[in-house]
């Protein structure tokens, strides 16, 4: 029953918005946020992943940088990331805004204090649940040959790396999941979509904004937008994704930054 109930969950409840009009707005205002968001992010990652294909060097061969330098000036680069970090925030901050907007309460999402121990955990057993598997899909991509060299950061060694590596991961993890579960599947719900349809779809545009990264990037990626939006969809409470994807860039960044020989001292 467990098992059939996590494949095949009961309607969500929430109420259907009905008005033609309405219901326009809402696909509307979807169409916008993800244009201005992870939408345009996706079109680019695919772009990118086919350039990639296109160049004469093999995609094993080549290497992909999550947090490279902006800048030769070590300022202007701290001033670049920092932009980076808040253009991230106000990805999430514009979706929660447009959700209480819509009157939706940030409970409702699961964005509330009532809970902290309970969220604090479920992060932990997250971060487990997918950061392992994914590192080992990323490690078979690798073997291969249908991923690139993906490096975390080659930011050099300057007093600011660290602290801007955990902004960036905090960030990344307020944008995607803030924008992804907690505003797209409430939205879905509001159109009537199907708890696993919404699911699929999110997981899919998930995977395509990190093609980039390669196949085993995307899949692993979809894997994780499928658990994520699951969990979300049986308990509505978003705190225990933002911090588990958190937990994993946090690891994988400041992790990378710390490896032998890999970054260079300014």
């Amino acid at each position: 029953m467990a098992v059939r109930d996590w494949l095949l969950p009961a309607p969500s409840g929430v109420e259907v918005v009905r008005d033609a009009r309405e219901r326009r707005l809402i696909g509307l205002e979807i169409a916008v946020v993800l244009t201005v968001t992870l939408g345009l992010s996706a079109l680019r990652s695919a772009l990118s992943l086919l350039d990639a294909l296109l160049a004469p060097t093999p995609l094993a061969a080549q290497q992909v940088t999550l947090n490279a330098p902006a800048s030769t000036d070590a300022l202007l680069d701290l001033a670049f990331q920092l932009v980076r970090v808040l253009q991230l925030v106000g990805w999430g901050a514009l979706a929660v805004y447009l959700l209480l907007r819509a009157g939706i309460a940030l409970r409702r999402v699961g964005l509330d204090r009532t809970r902290p121990g309970p969220d604090a955990l479920g992060a932990l057993g997250l971060a487990a649940l997918i950061g392992i598997p994914g590192l080992g899909l990323y490690l078979l991509g690798r073997v291969i040959g249908i991923a690139p060299d993906v490096a975390p950061s080659t930011l050099t060694d300057v007093w600011w790396r660290i602290p801007v590596l955990v902004a960036s991961a905090l960030a990344n993890a307020w944008a995607e999941e803030i924008v992804m579960i907690g505003y797209l599947l409430t939205r879905l719900r509001q159109l009537g979509v199907s708890e696993n349809r919404a699911a699929g779809a999110t997981a899919l545009l998930r995977g395509a904004y990190h093609l980039y990264q390669g196949v085993g990037a995307f899949v692993g990626n979809v894997v994780m937008g499928l658990v994520f939006g699951r969990v979300w969809q049986r308990g509505n409470r978003l705190w225990p994704l933002v911090g588990a994807h958190a937990l994993i860039d946090v690891v994988a960044f400041v992790g990378y930054a710390f490896l032998p020989g890999i970054t260079q001292v300014r």
